[in-house]
């Protein structure tokens, strides 16, 4: 293994990959669940990033790779110091990777409901776009919630 670290970056991007939170896709779970709509109006959107995670698969397997790249380096005796190192090195590296492989670019929307109230949600960047003044329905459902533009 020539590049260990670009290997764990490859991995844990991957892994990222299989995870989304955009509001075009519905998990399993929600489909065909009842959920709880409200009609509101944007009030306003300002981009912003969801921060990545760090579940620990990057750093463990940063670490696996690292360390069984640093074993191979030298003889028997720097073999084990290395391969410790690359260990260190390969867990901080894929704990890196995972957090910036599976930041978000998001939205933040301010609406206002029919009752005067008004809400802020996050939500990851979808199809749609959304500026001050627009129609839209707040859809409600396993303690998360979306916002999509009124149906016609």
């Amino acid at each position: 293994m020539r590049h260990p670290l670009l290997l764990a970056s490859v991995l844990a991007l991957s892994l990222a990959a299989c995870s989304t939170t955009s509001p075009d896709v519905v998990q399993r779970g929600d489909a065909q669940r009842l959920s709880s709509v409200q009609d509101a109006t944007i009030i306003s959107s300002r981009p912003v990033t969801v921060e990545g995670s760090q579940s620990g698969v990057g750093a463990a397997t940063g670490a696996v790779i690292g360390g069984v790249a640093g074993s191979s380096v030298g003889g028997r005796r720097e073999s084990v110091a290395v391969g410790v190192l690359g260990a260190v090195v390969g867990a901080v590296a894929g704990n890196a990777a995972e957090r910036f492989g599976t930041r978000e670019t998001a939205v933040e929307l301010i609406v206002q409901l029919k009752n005067g109230e008004r809400r802020a949600i996050v939500q990851a960047q979808g199809e749609e776009n959304f500026k001050p003044g627009d129609r839209v329905v707040l859809v409600s459902s396993g303690g998360t919630t979306r916002v999509s533009r009124t149906p016609n």
